[in-house]
């Protein structure tokens, strides 16, 4: 198109372009380029007649500065999710759709991580993932960030520790709330005017100084919502429950304290959720109890107590501390089912037999009295020599759990039986040491008895009535099965390590994942490949609508065996107590709302965790720069290998920059790094040896430097 300067009518030309964007905004530049136009005065006006089409309604503008035809949007809602980059995918909340929406850095308006947010969808492109821009934050996810105060002479700015956070936050002088420069602190967003580049806060909290000890570790809290104190009426409520069990009480209930009955927890634990017990039947088989604390008849639904249970909707276990659901006097004294106490309890109470063949099962509330409390360590020691307190009880259930174990694999469970790494902390938070949590028979007893007893329940109120479906209400844990990329991923990884994993058939795939789990542990590489195996799995969550638990085999599956620490169980213990009272509920929306937001809380606190450990990790290293380490390489990207130390478990990474022998490229097919001139390969399972560069507690990062390679 030639550039004549003589007026012109640009509207058609004008609507030709847009009408080929499909909905998709454009500035009057964009639109000159696209018509070929450059002269300065002609752009002007093509500007003029875009504020002239959209006054009479022929053209409409989303955005500031921004045209299209109308009628031709589309608009989708989702949650947004931030990348490092500052661009965003959006994942929708309609199944039917497409699950993420690409949002480039420009289009995110004043959406941030997390939020809830309208998006209106740009025209798919040839072979080109769906984009679009956010128009219109619904929901802000959460309001408080955890970060750093940077205090200017006039004002003070906001530096999230998020990396998903983008934004500064603007914070006047008047609202620092006692902040000195380079706090920890939580701010409070308060505003975002229209035209503002940052949102306006405040600082709500002064957590301390980076680096101190509780400073972090209340900042890990506050960065997931996780409250770390119970309001005051929620512990005057929980203050007034009496202690006492009447009489009446103990009418309504099986008494069992006349059974030999037991506890097995770590030996750190104060809340004890569930108990053994253990009777021989004359006919040779074993009356066997799965005692459970009965919260429900402490916290009653609708209390502020039961309002804030859910609210956090599990405890949290952070490396130094435990963030209970429940306030002390519940968790640690009245539920928990301590030794030598009379204790009310919702039971599971099996028939069975030496190979745990289950003859009959009932359901009901109970008092018990445990005759001894258990370590892990000492029922272990039970176990393996055949003496101590109740050994012969302990062994008995032991012969029968071992026996349910080696059926549940056989019919298609898959055994995650991965290290977990565990800090001795001094009293001043810092960690002295680290040492392996290794599950050994006495964690399988229990694992084995209380995964019969969750089943059980799940069971009895789920499964069909009569050869018909049941839509009774039930809270079920669910397990999708694997999803079949991250399978073939797995399966094509292994392979480098001379494993098999099979790709298709339920039992078939459940099967080879296990016999390659036992074969990989003791072996370098053991951690890596049971986190990626454990990646390729579906996340387990809570629903009302059953699909079943692929990871443990089970049709039928709930959350019966912790109340004091998760919502879920209570729920279900609610339920089962109105099923057995004649009294049944349909699945509905609200349910269902529940079991996400309960999901929600779990995840968070999955987070957090990690966090913390992570944090512990970099501290422990932090004073031990001048020791070498062996690790394995644990993933390979773009800016670095990640390494797993063998002795300790903690990771970090190689950068690239810090390989002095050669200038290195990224192998993406072969999760491999390669010298440009030497042609040396480092990649996923690499023995090599390192020493720590640098710690980062803030961000919580460990660098590490190559000392060598393991041949």
């Amino acid at each position: 198109m030639s550039n004549n300067k003589s007026k012109k009518n640009w509207q058609e030309p004008i609507e030709n372009v847009l009408s080929k964007e499909e909905g998709r905004p454009l500035n009057y530049k964009q639109i000159a380029s696209k018509l070929g136009i450059k002269d300065r005065m002609l752009r002007n006006e093509i500007a003029a007649t875009l504020e002239k089409m959209l006054k009479n309604k022929i053209l409409e503008s989303p955005a500031n500065g921004r045209y299209r035809l109308p009628g031709k949007e589309k608009y989708v809602i989702g949650t947004v999710d931030m990348t490092s980059t500052g661009a965003a995918y959006v994942n929708l909340e309609d199944e039917d759709q497409e699950r993420d929406i690409f949002i480039s850095p420009k289009h995110k308006g004043q959406a941030l991580h997390g939020d809830r947010v309208k998006v209106l969808l740009y025209a798919k492109r040839k072979n080109a993932k769906p984009a679009g821009e956010i128009v219109e934050v619904l929901e802000r996810s959460k309001n408080e960030f955890v970060g750093i105060i940077d205090i200017k002479k006039n004002f003070a700015f906001f530096i999230a520790d998020s990396r998903k956070m983008h934004t500064d936050i603007y914070v006047d002088k008047e609202h620092l709330n006692g902040a000195s420069d380079g706090d920890k602190v939580v701010v409070r967003l308060t505003d975002w005017p229209e035209k503002a580049s940052s949102p306006f806060g405040v600082v709500s909290k002064v957590l301390g100084r980076p680096g101190e000890h509780q400073a972090e570790i209340h900042a890990i809290l506050a960065e997931y919502e996780l409250p770390y104190e119970f309001p005051p009426e929620i512990d005057e409520e929980a203050n007034a429950i009496p202690e006492a069990i009447t009489e009446a009480e103990i009418k309504k209930r099986r008494d069992m304290r006349g059974i030999t009955t037991f506890t097995i927890d770590p030996a750190d634990a104060k809340d004890f959720d569930d108990a053994l017990s253990i009777k021989m039947l004359d006919n040779g088989r074993y009356e066997v109890g799965v005692h459970i604390a009965d919260v429900a008849h402490y916290v009653r639904t609708g209390t502020e107590l039961d309002n804030e249970a859910y609210e956090r909707g599990t405890s949290v276990y952070l490396v130094d501390r435990v963030v209970p659901m429940l306030p002390e006097r519940l968790s640690n004294f009245l539920c928990s089912l301590r030794p030598n106490e009379d204790k009310l309890a919702f039971s599971v109470i099996f028939n069975i037999d030496d190979n745990g063949k289950i003859y009959d099962i009932w359901f009901g509330r109970t008092i018990i009295h445990s005759d001894h409390r258990f370590a892990y360590e000492d029922a272990q020691k039970c176990i393996e020599t055949g003496e101590g307190t109740l050994a012969k009880e302990v062994n008995i259930l032991n012969d029968i759990a071992k026996k349910m174990r080696a059926q549940r694999m056989k019919d298609g469970a898959i055994a995650f039986d991965r290290l977990e790494m565990k800090f001795h902390i001094d009293d001043k938070g810092n960690p002295t040491g680290v040492y392996v949590k290794e599950s050994k028979e006495a964690n399988h007893l229990i694992e084995e008895f209380m995964l019969m007893a969750n089943r059980s329940v799940a069971k009895y109120v789920g499964a069909k009535k009569d050869g018909k479906p049941s839509n009774n209400l039930m809270v079920y844990r669910i397990h999708d099965d694997p999803d079949p990329e991250k399978l073939e991923e797995l399966s094509n990884f292994v392979k480098r390590f001379g494993y098999q994993v099979a790709t298709s058939g339920t039992k078939k795939i459940s099967q080879s994942l296990n016999a390659m789990l036992n074969e990989v542990k003791g072996k370098p590489e053991a951690n890596m490949i049971e986190t990626l195996s454990i990646r390729s799995m579906a996340k387990a969550v809570y629903s009302t609508k059953n699909i079943g638990h692929y990871g443990l085999g089970f049709p039928y599956y709930a959350h019966f065996t912790s109340p004091i620490r998760r919502y879920p169980d209570l729920m279900v213990h609610r339920i089962l107590a109105e099923y057995l009272n004649g009294k049944t509920h349909k699945s509905s929306s609200e349910w269902e709302d529940k079991c996400k937001h309960c999901s929600n809380r779990e995840l968070l606190a999955t987070k957090a965790e990690r966090d913390s450990i992570k944090y512990m990790q970099v501290k422990f290293l932090e004073d031990k720069k001048d020791q070498e380490f062996f690790g394995t390489i644990t993933g390979v990207t773009e800016w670095g290998v990640f390494v797993e130390l063998e002795d300790n478990k903690c990771e970090g990474m190689i950068r690239i920059r810090d390989f002095k022998d050669d200038y290195y490229l990224y192998d993406e097919t072969n999760y491999a790094i390669v010298g440009e001139r030497k042609g040396k390969v480092y990649q996923l399972g690499d023995r090599v040896c390192v020493m720590v560069k640098n710690t980062d507690l803030d961000k919580k990062q460990i660098d590490f430097t190559l000392i060598r390679n393991q041949e």
